[in-house]
């Protein structure tokens, strides 16, 4: 990689006695100063680092400089980004390493010394997603989680163990730590790189392998989710190549009113940026309502750019950035840089309205901002607080319509809009003092009222930083969280990502008994079908503070603005009113109950693994030892897939048959689920055949790392709906031509036993949500060749293309079912005029019926680049680096 910037760009600036030499793009010959002020920061960022790391192999300094001035740049051409450094968490962070570690196995055979297999950039890996909520509502739930954890993950955290002594510019925090993005935010992020005196200083930047990694936008550090792919392309010293980025800027105006909180005002915005639409766009926020934000409430709001579609949500450098960085205990000398190199190049202040020139503006104001829940079943549902029961009745009214409800002979407590989940967790408002000591003051209020949650509400505290649990033992507001069953359950994301565990057995039998259609609540980012709990139906995500309160009601579907949500020992109501706090209240607690020094405290050691830890018995070598044996970790096979789908002729396939047809927003836990592995599923079965008891089976996500368990967890989630099987849900399909049920695993095995190539058919917003990489990876081993979807999320449409799966878009209003078909005929692909593949090219679908009737239209090739093209054709990223990057 070069790294050698145009001499007339170098700038310096000093701090105290250190100085520093600064990129300044706006220096370029041919750039418009005036121009120049007007671009957004994310554009300006996104310069600076492709100009100090320019390449003219890679990149034409006349592109460069036409974005500079905001003039039309070339659909096709690519800017090479290089980001600083590398976000991982375990569930995709051990899948890069698998992938790493087989590419050092395959290294000599390919010629390669295996050492050269190794990051160039920093890389830092958090295992936050592997505790389960096992044991709930005793003090002794964290010990008795973690505990849990080891039982489960001891090999895959040898694994990490190991990977941290073979590899260079790796570190690994352990478990019961905290949440990657939290700890980001916290800790790793440095807003201003700055090495030694005389050498560069620059914006922190950084990819990850988790959507959340946007949070980091909140205190002014441009950073984005990717698929694992990608990030390993980076890793090995690739740049990560970007189109002309289209940035929407959000006008703030106002001040939240009193009662409104961060969540609220995030639940707001992913409503609105969803109808505005935002999908591979970035979104910065500017106007005078940024500075009644406190990075706390800004990154809440930038944690949630992936349920709003958005690439990254930037907010800028100003007072408050400075602010948060001192009370979080970064040193002065680098918060005095950062300072320093904002003001210097231009980067400090919320812009004010009109002086930017942004690609499309949204205006919010944030006096408008009511307390908002979302669900049941997508973070874009917010709806207010008041209008949460008609949510609620809405869905049950609609899931009630196919299947009438059993009756209650049992006689529980447990009925349709019970929430059977409360969960205070997730980095997206753990992060956020002021929402969690609202919700402390909140459970101390109801204490002293003599409220108690319902004994069937499984409740969990689970901050994203040990941080949090200080500050609220200094306010004093922990023993009466307790109090409400509100206890420590661990330091990960839990409930968020699916790590529910299990309900208690007698509501579990409850449910099951009358199909009832219960509800969680979580202070979470992500509430899709079958994500948070198998048995779950209805998701709620709401604040902290929100959470405690329906709790304490124990029900969906009341209005807690009008409704009480319980009563006083003398029989007399209580009213959330009652019992919410006044904002000056809460940020008196907030003043004296946290300090820079905790964060010092907390953050000294966080490499230092507990005893488990430290215990482990871990493998020496620079190849890793590969056990036959093992169920969580193997050899990855993707260095020796067939090749990907190429035109003979124009002719790409012929006899192809759908694997699956599917609706709108099917998530990526859809395709690949995360949470628990069902006994009866081809994935427990497989275990359950290599000799593990079904209490250790574990999840699908601890199991990412071996990819015979994974392929078959491929389209398993128990609520996906596919209409070649409809009216089942799940992992099910229907074989074709026989007409055979079967599921999905099963069809995929006897269509390659037959060579039946296969194509997913989807509709609009295929792929959203999590950054999951085996979300592309199971349908490229079960033999997906091509999906062709009404549209994409930008993550998982990356993904595809990495492994080697051909995106394919239908034309705009078109879709499988306005062609009059049904994906039970048989396809063929070919390119118009016997041609080849070409980016944002055009393949034509022929469909024939059985009774030989056929269906002509075509698609759109959603390869965007010439880049993306020859990672397609060369089979994905692993192979293209192997033979390119490494070639002897």
């Amino acid at each position: 990689m070069s790294a050698q910037p145009p001499p007339e760009t170098v700038d310096r600036i000093a701090v105290g006695s250190a100085e520093w030499n600064v990129v300044r793009p706006e220096r370029l010959a041919g750039v418009d100063p005036a121009r120049w002020a007007r671009r957004p920061r994310t554009v300006r960022v996104l310069l600076e680092n492709i100009v100090r790391h320019f390449d003219p192999a890679r990149c034409d300094l006349a592109s460069v400089r036409a974005l500079a001035n905001g003039a039309s740049v070339p659909p096709e051409t690519e800017f090479a980004f290089y980001p600083e450094r590398v976000l991982l968490q375990d569930f995709t962070g051990i899948p890069v390493l698998v992938d790493l570690a087989t590419l050092r196995s395959a290294a000599g055979a390919h010629g390669v010394r295996p050492e050269r297999i190794n990051p160039t950039v920093p890389v830092d890996l958090i295992v936050d997603h592997s505790v389960q909520v096992d044991s709930f509502g005793s003090p002794r739930s964290l010990l008795v989680n973690l505990d849990h954890e080891y039982e489960r993950n001891g090999e895959r955290y040898r694994f990490l163990r190991w990977a941290k002594g073979a590899y260079e510019n790796l570190k690994i925090v352990p478990p019961g730590n905290g949440i990657c993005h939290q700890v980001n935010l916290e800790h790793l992020a440095t807003v201003v790189v700055g090495g030694p005196s005389g050498g560069f200083a620059y914006p922190d930047t950084l990819i990850g392998t988790d959507s959340h990694t946007t949070m980091v936008n909140g205190v002014a550090v441009l950073g984005w989710g990717v698929g694992g792919i990608e990030a390993e392309a980076v890793l090995l010293g690739e740049p990560y190549y970007l189109g002309r980025p289209e940035v929407v800027g959000v006008e703030l105006s106002g001040r939240l009113p009193d009662g409104a909180t961060a969540t609220d005002l995030v639940l707001t915005v992913t409503r609105r940026l969803r109808e505005k639409g935002v999908v591979d766009k970035f979104v910065e926020f500017f106007g005078p309502g940024v500075a009644h934000l406190s990075v706390p409430d800004r990154a809440t709001i930038s944690n949630m750019c992936p349920e709003y579609g958005a690439t990254a949500a930037l907010f800028p450098i100003d007072a408050g950035t400075i602010d948060y960085l001192r009370s979080t205990g970064r040193s002065d000398a680098d918060v005095e840089r950062v300072a320093a190199y904002a003001r210097a190049t231009g980067l400090w202040g919320a812009p004010a309205p009109g002086s930017v020139d942004y690609d499309d503006v949204l205006v919010l104001d944030l006096a408008t901002v009511v307390p908002s829940v979302s669900g049941p079943r997508n973070p874009e549902e917010s709806v207010a607080l008041a209008d949460a029961p008609a949510s609620f009745r809405k869905g049950l009214s609609a899931y009630r319509a196919g299947r009438p409800a059993a009756a209650n002979g049992n006689g529980s407590v447990v009925h349709d809009g019970s929430v059977v989940i409360a969960a205070i967790t997730s980095c997206t408002n753990t992060s956020n003092p002021s929402v969690m000591v609202g919700a402390g003051l909140i459970a101390k209020r109801a204490v002293e009222l003599g409220l108690s949650v319902p004994s069937y509400v499984k409740t969990s505290l689970a901050p994203g930083s040990k941080v949090v649990t200080a500050y609220l033992e200094r306010a004093g507001l922990l023993p009466y969280l307790d109090r409400l069953g509100f206890e420590l359950v661990g330091y990960g994301c839990t409930t968020c990502i699916g790590n529910s565990g299990p309900l208690p057995p007698e509501v579990d039998r409850a449910v099951q008994a009358g199909d009832l259609y219960v509800a969680a609540v979580l202070s979470g980012n992500r509430n899709f079908e079958a994500r948070i709990h198998n048995r779950v139906r209805a998701n709620y995500l709401a604040s902290p503070m929100l959470v405690v309160a329906y709790a304490l009601a124990g029900r969906m579907d009341v209005d807690l603005t009008r409704e009480p949500l319980g009563v006083r020992a003398d029989g007399t109501p209580v009213y959330l009113r009652e019992l919410w706090p006044k904002p000056e209240e809460v940020a008196a607690l907030v003043d004296r109950s946290l300090d820079p020094g905790m964060f010092r405290d907390k953050y000294r050691a966080i490499e230092v693994g507990d005893p488990h830890w430290e215990a482990l018995d871990v493998p020496a070598g620079l190849d890793y030892p590969w056990s036959a044996a093992s169920t969580y970790l193997a050899e990855a096979p993707y260095l020796e897939l067939p090749p990907p789908m190429l035109p003979d002729h124009g002719k790409l396939v012929a006899g192809a048959r759908a694997l699956l047809v599917v609706g709108d927003k099917v998530s990526t836990d859809h395709i690949s689920p995360a949470g628990e592995i069902p006994v009866d599923s081809p994935a427990g079965k497989y275990l359950a055949a290599h000799g593990v008891a079904p209490a250790d089976f574990n999840t699908y996500g601890a199991r990412r790392g071996h990819h015979e368990v994974l392929v078959r967890g491929t389209f398993a989630n128990v609520r996906l709906k596919n209409a070649l099987a409809a009216p089942k849900e799940g992992g099910v399909t229907v074989h074709l031509p026989s007409g055979d049920p079967m599921t999905v695993y099963d069809a995929a095995e006897r269509y390659r036993t037959d060579g039946t190539p296969l194509l997913v058919f989807a509709g609009k917003s295929y792929g959203q949500g999590s950054s999951r990489d085996w979300a592309a990876k199971g349908p490229r081993l079960l033999g997906v060749r091509a999906v062709l979807a009404e549209s994409y999320e930008r993550i998982h449409r990356t993904n595809l293309v990495e492994m080697g799966v051909l995106p394919l878009q239908f034309r705009p209003g078109e879709s499988l079912a306005a062609h009059g078909l049904t994906g039970r005929e048989t396809f063929a692909l070919a390119i118009p005029g016997g041609g080849d593949l070409a980016p944002n090219g055009t393949v034509e679908v022929t469909a024939r019926a059985d009774d030989g009737h056929t269906t002509t239209f075509s698609v759109r090739i959603r390869l965007n680049s010439a880049v993306e093209l020859e990672y397609y054709r060369a089979g994905g990223v692993l192979p293209y680096v192997m033979a390119h990057r490494f070639a002897a």
